[in-house]
């Protein structure tokens, strides 16, 4: 696989980091109005409200910044599980299947026209999982949910569990939000993602294996 384009630098100071946030918010504002096509570096830093050189300073170029993006995306999911994990002590697996989802799905539906640029035109400037200190994380600590609850579960491979618990939350949420976006509200959307989730990690409930 070929490099990603990166950073020139990363930012270390607060000062610094407001700066690349406020790039970046700028960036994701464009391309979710104007497309990959449409976004340059001139249009991001006039957003954004920077001369064009504090945006050079730290990203060479549009693809850069792309990048960037999809790295924020996961740092956002990471955030989002860690909070959703800690505000549902305690509960049972289902309980926290249904946290996660609902802040993940919550926060894939702040701007679906952005998903809708990075994972169906651009994919190919996500990291792949094993090169992403924030991905490997969130599949860490979602493989330490499932070992957490092991005398729930009937898979008895759990880095296989884990595996598919992700990509069917991802799969499913990128499905439902992404334009044209799911023909049923999401709430709905949401209660059966878990329903799935839970009848293959913990087996269907008692009254539908006796099919009533």
């Amino acid at each position: 696989m070929s490099t990603l384009p990166q950073p020139r630098r990363i930012p270390r100071q607060s000062r610094s980091r407001a700066l690349v946030e406020a790039i970046l918010e700028a960036t994701a504002r464009v391309l979710s109005e104007r497309g990959y096509a449409g976004t340059n570096t001139n249009l991001v830093a006039e957003r954004a409200g920077v001369s064009v050189g504090s945006v050079y300073q730290y990203f060479p170029h549009k693809d850069s910044l792309v990048t960037a993006l999809h790295e924020r995306h996961a740092q956002h999911m990471h955030a989002a599980m860690v909070s959703a994990l800690a505000d549902s002590q305690p509960l049972d697996l289902r309980g926290k299947l249904a946290a996660i989802v609902h802040a993940w799905l919550a926060a894939h539906l702040v701007d679906p026209e952005l998903h809708r640029v990075l994972e169906q035109e651009f994919p190919f400037f996500d990291a792949p999982q094993a090169q992403n200190p924030t991905d490997h994380s969130i599949q860490s600590r979602i493989r330490q949910l499932l070992e957490d609850h092991r005398h729930e579960l009937v898979p008895p491979d759990l880095d296989l569990a884990t595996w598919m618990a992700l990509r069917t939350m991802e799969a499913l949420i990128h499905a439902a939000v992404i334009p044209p976006g799911a023909p049923h509200p999401p709430a709905q959307i949401e209660h059966a993602m878990v329903d799935m989730l839970c009848s293959y990690l913990c087996g269907a409930p008692q009254q539908m294996r006796k099919g009533t």
